[in-house]
């Protein structure tokens, strides 16, 4: 278990919104991959808390999509099948296409600071090849500029999507020259995102996704990053 982010008030210890938060945080930023299991006995002694709060935690993020109940194998991170991993890519990008010819023409200075500090880390993340950073701040990116387009429900829906996909961490598992092509695509969606030239930004985004499904096809399978595709019930054979 990696270091947790301290409890707002030491003496009260962990609240459950903290649990919730730091557990989401730690399934979302790769440190617990999928299939890993979540122990209530473990997680109650590490957040030094009974086993309720920590259960209504798992609960919470089981509705998000991140973590799945199965009787007599308890809770564990969420697995998706590769081709699960594909499909939601397909919904992340008709949802980001949607919020970013809206946001294009509604960005104001504030998104344009958010997006242009957010595409210098992705820059130092590609020139340090640090992978794990590059992933995080990949999604930091693409929030920065569908949120300038108003549409809270859309963006939500985005978020839910792309939450699902996080623990596979793709970009973690791309080499070096691959995340360098996509972030060019980056740099591309940045200037027409500035210039606020939404043909531009949108062309740009649908040669990243194409890009990008072919990345996520293209993952290893034998690194237990995916479930197995369920088998067929037997009046499908």
């Amino acid at each position: 278990m990696p270091d947790l982010t301290p409890p707002g008030d030491a003496r009260r210890g962990y609240a459950q919104h903290e649990i919730l938060a730091e557990v989401r945080r730690l399934i979302l930023n790769g440190n617990l991959p999928p299939g890993t299991g979540l122990p209530l006995r473990e997680f109650a002694r590490v957040f030094a808390v009974s086993a309720i709060p920590v259960r209504e935690s798992l609960q919470t993020l089981i509705g998000e999509g991140l973590v799945e109940h199965r009787p007599n194998f308890g809770y564990t991170v969420t697995r998706l099948t590769a081709a699960e991993l594909r499909e939601l890519y397909v919904a992340r990008e008709r949802l980001e296409s949607a919020a970013l010819a809206a946001a294009v023409t509604r960005a104001g200075p504030e998104d344009h600071r958010l997006a242009t500090e957010s595409h210098a880390r992705l820059e130092r993340a590609v020139l340090d090849d640090d992978p794990a950073a590059y992933h995080r701040e990949t999604r930091t990116f693409h929030l920065a500029l569908v949120r300038a387009s108003g549409m809270a429900r859309l963006v939500h829906m985005l978020e839910y999507a792309w939450n699902i996909t996080e623990p596979v961490q793709p970009m973690v598992h791309v080499s070096a020259a691959e995340r360098a092509v996509l972030h060019a695509d980056h740099s591309r969606q940045l200037a027409a995102f500035l210039a606020g030239d939404a043909g531009a930004l949108l062309a740009a985004t649908d040669r990243h996704h194409a890009r990008l499904n072919q990345v996520v096809a293209g993952l290893p399978t034998d690194l237990g990053l995916f479930a197995e595709p369920a088998a067929p019930a037997a009046e499908d054979i």
